[in-house]
């Protein structure tokens, strides 16, 4: 068979064949980036399930508009009200099939082969593949744990002249990075300024373990004239709620979000009807508070016990910010007392100790730290977390 050229561009993500690995009994994963099931309020989504057959049936399994089931829209966008986008209107966002479509959709509707895109170094891997597919010339913007370095980003736009910008300012994937406030703002003056569209993945904005983080580029774009018409905003459900629900969404520019739903009716003609009204249902009863209240303390506890845990077992062979949000740990290994400082290598023997991570060096679209790695806390409780970093060190 001769298949499309497209796919010279792109490989296996180097998770899905780690995960491959990973039938060893016993084995502690920080590797992958779910949430944990324990999480989810599965009496409270079968309560929405119910409903939207009671209330209704037909619309539920029926098919359905591309733009997505409206009591949905309108639910997302209430829910996108309660953290300061006030503005958007039910008709100004489409659903999609988890957020992953969304950038799916952004990868159709702008790339065309040869075309720069701007991404963070690292980011999420998914992205880097999905774009390449699309034949993007893919650029990185050095990060630090306060995200995208503006400085940085303001010359590779004028040296680029990138079609987009794909950030995850809030506790980023794989980073773990939270951009500043003042840096969010400056992104949207460049946006102006260059007349540049960015596009913020937020999948993580609601899992703060303390403060608030800043408000979303988004919401941040009323207070800075004309960077709305060049925002891109992609949301999830996925790990807040159920990703098996798969339920995203895209808030665009008007024409940007047409050609968006136009591609959409070729791919899948629409989302589940069903899931989007069980998740309709289930953001009209207002669990969703006092769901995210649940996770944040889960997921905080976790992060501090693997904190501690990486200072303990690891020392100085490692280096990490504490996250204060989201699924991850950013580490890099600076190999002292002699150590490794090869992330690849340190995942093998860590597999051999009964133990799994990712490293870093995929997440990279161009030149690789190949002493970084990522540690997910989701998954695993704290008494496996000490474990686990336990094993590492041994490891190590």
């Amino acid at each position: 068979m001769h298949f499309a050229d497209r796919l010279k561009n792109v490989e296996t993500s180097a998770i899905r064949e780690l995960f491959k690995l990973l039938g060893k009994p016993g084995i502690i994963s920080f590797a992958g980036g779910f949430p944990d099931p324990a999480m989810f309020d599965v009496e409270g989504i079968r309560q929405a399930s119910n409903q939207a057959l009671t209330e209704e049936p037909g619309a539920a399994l029926q098919y359905g508009a591309t733009e997505g089931y409206y009591p949905l829209r309108e639910q997302l966008a209430a829910f996108m009200a309660t953290k300061g986008v006030k503005n958007v209107a039910p008709e100004a966002l489409i659903v999609t099939t988890g957020s992953q479509q969304a950038l799916d959709l952004l990868g159709k509707t702008m790339i065309s082969p040869g075309d720069k895109v701007i991404v963070e170094g690292p980011t999420f891997l998914a992205t880097i593949q999905c774009f390449r597919l699309y034949g993007a010339e893919l650029i990185s913007a050095p990060i630090d744990a306060h995200g995208v370095k503006t400085g940085d980003l303001e010359k590779l736009i004028a040296e680029h002249e990138p079609k987009f910008v794909y950030l995850i300012p809030t506790f980023g994937n794989p980073s773990g990075a939270l951009l500043t406030l003042e840096r969010r703002q400056k992104i949207l003056e460049l946006a102006v300024k260059t007349q540049t569209l960015i596009v913020e993945d937020d999948p993580y904005g609601d899992l703060y373990f303390g403060e608030m983080p800043p408000p979303s580029l988004l919401a941040l774009s009323a207070d800075v004239p004309g960077s709305r018409e060049l925002l891109a905003y992609c949301g999830s459900l996925s790990k807040v709620l159920s990703p098996g629900l798969r339920v995203g969404w895209m808030v665009a520019p008007a024409a940007l979000l047409a050609n968006a739903v136009m591609c959409k009716q070729f791919s899948d003609a629409h989302t589940s009807t069903f899931a989007q009204a069980t998740a309709a249902q289930y953001l009209k009863a207002g669990r969703m508070p006092a769901t995210l209240d649940n996770v944040r303390k889960v997921y905080a506890e976790r992060a501090k016990a693997m904190g501690e845990a990486l200072a303990r077992e690891l020392g100085d062979a490692v280096e990490f910010t504490q996250p204060e949000g989201g699924l991850f740990f950013w580490a890099r290994l600076t190999g002292a007392g002699g150590k490794t400082k090869d992330a690849g290598e340190f995942a093998k023997k860590a597999i051999e100790q009964g133990v799994a991570f990712v490293p870093g060096a995929p997440f990279y679209a161009s030149k690789p730290d190949v002493s970084a790695f990522r540690l997910s806390f989701a998954t695993a409780d704290v008494a496996k977390i000490e474990e686990g970093v336990v094993r590492l060190g041994q490891a190590l």
